[in-house]
């Protein structure tokens, strides 16, 4: 799937090949990155599979974050057919554990395929389902990049939601040979947008629009939102953007090639010179992220009327 309905045309050989993998029903942010990732008319969208976010909270997440993905789907009248697939509905309970899935499927599927445009899988919640795929597949390491919001603040690291649903997972692809851009919590958080302005540049434009701001004005109401003290009541972080942000223009001086590290129990970086190097950022383009994000649904509603 892709969106082409625009007055300027993305070079043939730009084009690349998209997975997003997504924790789509976990709070409010996801369906942002969603839309965005569907109009980017430089991806291919290959599919979006729907991640667990544990089962702590809700032990069939990963069933929600499916029914959210063909919502956010209808609501901007795309066909879903043959584009969601359900990932894993669990974390890894060991690092050798294979949790077969559709979405596991798909990635080892298009990974394997004879195509020259490159595979770039998004990561928006835990791992588990590349590294699934990777279990049963090891051949896909070079084929593909995965980019992953996920782990707290270099060097030390510490606790952060998206790690803490599959360690194991983490310590699967770290220790692989898969290229890895990595988004750690101090850098997505920076995607900051205040809630006049998603009223302002979001919630007018057209069914989707008027959806992805009600359902984070309706999030932000739950006590688990209200008693957060990250949360101001003025401002949201748009935290699983910069997936798609770093695929429109890279940040290419804004990244450092680190050794990929393990993972603690802790969720604490242990660091080890014997791994790959991963790109690991320090800094992203906020305001480009978002203000792509914003023209893009305002033309898209334009279109669709």
């Amino acid at each position: 799937m892709r969106y082409t309905k625009y007055a300027f045309r993305v070079p043939e050989e730009k084009i690349i090949r998209v997975i997003t993998n997504t924790d789509a029903k976990n709070e409010a942010d996801d369906q942002f990155a969603i839309v965005h990732a569907a109009l980017s008319p430089k991806f291919e969208n290959v599919g979006f599979i729907s991640a667990h976010y544990g089962v702590d909270r809700h032990t069939d997440s990963m069933e929600r974050g499916y029914e959210e993905l063909k919502r956010v789907f209808d609501k901007m009248q795309i066909d879903h057919t043959d584009l969601i697939f359900r990932g894993a509905s669990c974390p890894m309970q060991t690092k050798e554990e294979i949790i077969p899935s559709e979405g596991a499927s798909l990635i080892i599927e298009e990974a394997m395929k004879d195509d020259p445009r490159p595979l770039y899988v998004l990561f928006l919640g835990p791992i588990t389902d590349l590294a699934s795929a990777y279990l049963q597949e090891p051949r896909i390491a070079n084929r593909l990049t995965a980019i992953w919001i996920g782990g707290a603040k270099y060097p030390a690291g510490g606790p952060e939601f998206n790690l803490k649903n599959d360690i194991h997972a983490a310590n699967v692809i770290f220790a692989s040979q898969i290229p890895v851009w990595q988004i750690p919590q101090n850098v997505f958080e920076r995607a900051v947008v205040s809630l006049a302005e998603l009223e302002q540049k979001v919630y007018w434009k057209g069914e989707i629009g008027r959806y992805l701001f009600e359902q984070l004005n309706e999030y932000a109401q739950e006590p688990e939102a209200r008693n957060n003290s990250f949360r101001s009541g003025e401002s949201w972080v748009l935290g699983d953007s910069p997936t798609i942000g770093v695929l429109l223009y890279e940040d290419r001086f804004e990244y450092d090639w680190v050794p990929a590290p393990l993972f603690g129990s802790d969720m604490q970086y242990i660091h080890t010179p014997l791994n790959r190097p991963i790109r690991v950022y320090r800094r992203i383009d906020s305001r480009l992220i978002l203000e792509d994000f914003f023209a893009k649904i305002a033309l898209f509603a334009e279109a669709s009327k």
